[in-house]
């Protein structure tokens, strides 16, 4: 059975999301989770592997902050490269976006019908 239009466009945004909520703030695994579970409605299963591979592609580092609350977390952040990502994924994301509304916006082609009574 084929993916609905819905989940592949999440999966193709995914990382272009995570990379935004990091420029906005530090995060840990669980909140980025629960943004995107919010804003987009991805699981929280999808974020573990994709966090672990954009640390080992030098997208996002880590550090521990102790909680009152239990065990230290581990807290991402963008690096530099991460931030250079954002930029061109952001643009790539807007140029594309750019041209499908362009597509859906043109008007309907005349049928065979129509253009033959509009020569005749």
């Amino acid at each position: 059975m084929p993916e609905h239009i819905d989940t592949q466009l999440k999966k193709g945004v995914l990382t272009l999301c995570v990379l935004t909520l990091l420029n906005r703030r530090d995060g840990y695994a669980y909140d980025i989770a629960a943004d995107l579970s919010k804003a987009i409605g991805m699981g929280e299963g999808t974020i573990y592997p994709l966090m672990r591979r954009m640390q080992t592609d030098g997208l996002v580092e880590t550090y521990l902050v102790e909680s009152a609350a239990g065990p230290s977390r581990k807290y991402y952040r963008l690096t530099a490269a991460g931030r250079r990502a954002l930029e061109a994924q952001t643009a790539e994301w807007r140029t594309f976006a750019d041209a499908v509304e362009a597509v859906l916006a043109e008007p309907a082609a005349a049928t065979a019908e129509t253009k033959g009574e509009l020569t005749q």
